[in-house]
C-alpha cells in the first residue's frame, strides 16, 4: 500500500520543522523552577488564607517529590510548609519529605548528622503558598522563613531549641561542616 502524496508532504514538513535549529523541543530540566509555580496558583481558596505546600513522604529526590505532589489545600490547623531532606555525605539525596505543618513542627529547623549512617538531615519551614519548592542542603538553607505580620515582607531566621545553629555548634556536627556550610 502506497502512502498518499499529501500525507508524505505533511510528514516531511513536520520532520523539517523539528530538525531546524531552535525549533526542536528542548529537554526539560530535572527540577521545577519558579516559572512552573505560576501554573499552580489558583484564583480562589476554600477558606481565608488557604495555601498549598508541595507534599510527599520519603521521595527519592526533589524532582520526584514536586512532580507527584497532590494539588490540594493544606488543612486549616496548619500554617507552614516543612521540607526535610536526608542526604549522603556526598550531597546525594536519600529521601525527601514535604508536608503542611503547624508552628510547633517548625521550631527545630537546621541540619543534624546521623553519624552511624553517615547521613545529614536538613529541615526547613516556610510560610506562603507553595513556598517549599527548593530543598534545604546546609545551614544557610535549613531555616524557618515566615512573612512578617506587619508589612508582609519575608523574615528569615534560624530557630532551634537552644538558640544555636545545630549545623555549626552541635557536638554531633563534624568539624569540617562549619566551613562547608559557610561557603
Amino acid at each position: 500500500m502506497a502512502w498518499p502524496p499529501g500525507l508524505l508532504l505533511l510528514l516531511s514538513l513536520l520532520l523539517l520543522l523539528l530538525l531546524l535549529p531552535g525549533r526542536a523541543p528542548a529537554a526539560r530540566s530535572r527540577d521545577f523552577t519558579a516559572k512552573d509555580i505560576v501554573y499552580l496558583h489558583p484564583s480562589t481558596t476554600p477558606y481565608p488564607r488557604g495555601f498549598k505546600c508541595f507534599t510527599c513522604e520519603k521521595a527519592s529526590d526533589n524532582y520526584e517529590c514536586n512532580r507527584w505532589a497532590p494539588d490540594v489545600y493544606c488543612p486549616r490547623g496548619t500554617r507552614y510548609c516543612l521540607s526535610q531532606h536526608m542526604m549522603k555525605a556526598s550531597g546525594e539525596s536519600v529521601s525527601v519529605t514535604k508536608r503542611c505543618v503547624a508552628l510547633e513542627e517548625c521550631l527545630s529547623t537546621g541540619c543534624t548528622y546521623i553519624k552511624h549512617e553517615e547521613y545529614k538531615v536538613c529541615t526547613s519551614c516556610c510560610e506562603g503558598s507553595i513556598c517549599n519548592l527548593p530543598l534545604p542542603r546546609n545551614a544557610s538553607d535549613a531555616v524557618f522563613s515566615t512573612l512578617s505580620p506587619d508589612n508582609n515582607r519575608t523574615w528569615t531566621g534560624v530557630v532551634t531549641g537552644q538558640g544555636q545553629d545545630r549545623d555549626r555548634d552541635s557536638p554531633r556536627c563534624p568539624s569540617g561542616a562549619r566551613s562547608a556550610a559557610r561557603s
